[in-house]
């Protein structure tokens, strides 16, 4: 949390108190009494206590260490304990020579977008469901001002606490929250990027004015979402599961999506990819501990998922808060 100590630096000091007692309850929680947390967090303790010969935030996997900074009885310890943190969603990750295959690999998306986006040198950037931090560390080789993630999960709040005390990033910070839960930070953020989020929002024009709101006037948005391929303003409402997600609620069309952020406080909107999701970017790897794409999709026709609907395709569109 070495962000609370910049606060007043970064003109967040009127929203100071609210957000130091709301991330000491979350800590207190997180610390005593989530059961995934009181179980991972002491194996930080275990991590190897020596610096790394390097750190390379701009590669694919992003690396730290290389592997003959420990001997091969370290190496199998440290595996072990990062084995202990699965399930390892984003990624991947090379830690002293330890590859982490995630679920996702984070960084086709990245490829995607990062030269459509605005540059984030000098930015303040909010990451909204930042899982371990992945996208994070991506962002700080390009030297913002800062980047913060909001992760209430614990799991992944702890996979991002094990990352961040080997790489050390000064510009990067991720708080246990939900969107939600932040306090209303009028014009505090560059960029946002809200990734794979607004598909499971029950309000999701809600959800976009509130990151409008934290935006700056002329602040770019990063927006990545589940969509249906069709014309018209229009939303698809699985009625009960979508891919065996339970908690997926609209698929909008492109011209829905873009009439969402219109009516929320956005402009100069453009879709800068569609993209299918495919088993090269998303599968069952020794690192997750649950099923992935290849379960999710009608065994028969992956065109469709299992219940029957349109296979997932994700679209990501940039806009401009007015």
């Amino acid at each position: 949390m070495a962000l609370l100590n910049e606060l007043d630096a970064l003109g967040w000091g009127a929203w100071k108190q609210e957000i130091e007692a709301l991330l000491a309850e979350k800590e207190r929680f997180i610390s005593q009494v989530d059961g995934n947390a009181r179980r991972l967090l002491p194996l930080l303790e275990r991590l190897p206590q020596i610096a790394e010969s390097e750190i390379d935030l701009d590669a694919d996997a992003i690396r730290i260490g290389a592997g003959d900074d420990l001997s091969s009885q370290q190496r199998e310890e440290l595996r072990e304990i990062l084995m202990e943190f699965r399930h390892w969603r984003k990624g991947p990750f090379n830690i002293f020579g330890v590859e982490i295959d995630s679920e996702w690999r984070s960084n086709l998306k990245w490829n995607r977008i990062k030269d459509q986006i605005a540059p984030l040198a000098g930015r303040r950037i909010l990451d909204v469901g930042s899982s371990c931090g992945y996208y994070l560390f991506r962002m700080a080789a390009s030297r913002p001002r800062l980047a913060l993630g909001l992760e209430p999960y614990a799991p992944f709040y702890c996979q991002y606490l094990l990352l961040q005390r080997l790489i050390g990033e000064p510009s990067v910070d991720c708080w246990p929250l939900k969107l939600e839960e932040l306090p209303a930070m009028t014009d505090c953020f560059d960029s946002i990027f809200h990734m794979g989020v607004l598909s499971h929002q029950r309000a999701p024009i809600d959800a976009l004015k509130q990151l409008a709101g934290l935006l700056v006037r002329g602040g770019e948005l990063v927006l990545e979402t589940l969509i249906v391929e069709g014309e018209g303003e229009w939303a698809f409402c699985p009625p009960k599961r979508y891919a065996k997600m339970h908690n997926v609620f609209f698929l909008p069309t492109i011209a829905c999506l873009k009439g969402w952020l219109e009516r929320a406080g956005f402009d100069n909107i453009r879709c800068i990819d569609q993209t299918w999701t495919s088993s090269e970017e998303q599968r069952r790897t020794e690192w997750i501990k649950s099923e992935s794409l290849a379960d999710f999709l009608d065994p028969d026709d992956p065109r469709k998922t299992a219940e029957g609907h349109p296979a997932p395709l994700r679209a990501v569109l940039l806009a401009d808060r007015r």
